[in-house]
């Protein structure tokens, strides 16, 4: 995958795990899976 879509999908999951902390998402479950492939990207992208 070219680094921009990396980077692309990235920062999506970034806003969408803040705004489902934000409004206090009881699903832990997908929180925990969106920051899981958070730090996959960012292991990706050699900035982690």
């Amino acid at each position: 995958m070219p680094i921009n879509q990396l980077e692309s999908n990235l920062e999506a999951i970034t806003i969408t795990i803040a705004y489902l902390e934000k409004e206090k998402c009881s699903d832990e479950k997908l929180l925990k899976e969106l920051k899981k492939e958070r730090n996959r990207l960012l292991k990706d992208l050699n900035l982690k």
